[in-house]
């Protein structure tokens, strides 16, 4: 950002929907390989524009676009599209047909179409593990929220608009706001305290539950499910932001309904005593 407003450039940033990763894997038949999606496209618009980012230029990653020759992207997208006067990538870059695409191809290219080109060096953490988006999926595979959290410098987070479910979380006393959650979410399956905004001036503090819900449903399908503690609101069809604070426990088959109202109780609780000590 400080150099953007240095040159009087315009912050922008450019993403690709699908990852790559997943496009090839997909592609042969073998999702197993798609790396898990950290957020949607929304939320990342949104992570990007609270950077200060100003463009974000969003490309269809599809075969035409796996197809391009290095020289091809450069020439196309960088210089005739975007009319980029400075890049900034990382040290490990790679790009068009068969990754043959490198730093220096865009350093030779920028020394002939008049941009500068810069690398981003590897950040350590104090233990002097680097930091990437694979050392964050690590960490919320393993549901480490706060691991998580100083990768990101702000919490998790997953938005979405509150769809009508069951309401069978109303009829043990735990009514919920249910979110459709994206396929392959890098977030583990479990119960976590977290923080809600959207639905009132401040955030509301509440205990979530991300999963299958296997104690009462067998078809598979992912979902966040929030409740709101001490508290009743209207939501449906609205768009909020859940924040991940801290992991409760993984999720569970329990093999009745009042197993299940108890344990959430219990769950209630722990986020209660957590919202008492760390606050909002």
């Amino acid at each position: 950002m400080q150099t953007a407003a240095s040159k009087a450039l315009v912050p922008s940033v450019m993403t690709f929907v699908p990852h790559p990763r997943e496009y090839f894997a997909l592609r042969e038949q073998r999702p197993e390989l798609a790396p898990t999606r950290i957020s949607t496209l929304r939320d990342k618009v949104r992570s990007l524009s609270c950077c200060g980012i100003r463009h974000i230029h969003i490309r269809r990653f599809d075969q035409a676009f796996a197809q391009q020759t290095p020289e091809q992207f450069i020439e196309d997208i960088l210089v005739r599209q975007l009319a980029v006067k400075w890049l900034y990538v990382g040290e490990d870059f790679r790009f068009g047909s068969k990754r043959r695409g490198n730093i220096a191809l865009l350093r030779e290219a920028g020394a002939r179409f008049d941009f500068e080109v810069e690398t981003l060096r590897d950040v350590l953490d104090p233990n002097g593990v680097r930091y990437s988006s694979s050392e964050l999926r690590h960490a919320l595979a393993y549901a480490d929220i706060e691991r998580a959290s100083e990768f990101l410098g702000h919490p998790y987070q997953i938005s979405g608009h509150v769809v009508h479910g069951r309401k069978l979380g109303r009829t043990i006393g735990f009514p919920t706001l249910n979110v459709r959650v994206m396929p392959r979410c890098a977030l583990r399956s479990g119960i976590y305290v977290v923080r809600v905004e959207g639905l009132e001036a401040g955030p509301l503090a509440a205990i979530a539950s991300l999963g299958v819900r296997p104690t009462v449903e067998e078809d598979g399908q992912v979902l966040l499910e929030v409740h709101i503690l001490d508290k009743n609101v209207s939501a449906y069809g609205k768009l909020i932001t859940i924040s991940f604070l801290h992991a409760v426990r993984d999720e569970e088959k329990f093999p009745d309904l009042q197993t299940l109202t108890d344990a959430i109780r219990h769950d209630a609780d722990v986020a209660r005593n957590y919202f008492a000590v760390h606050g909002l």
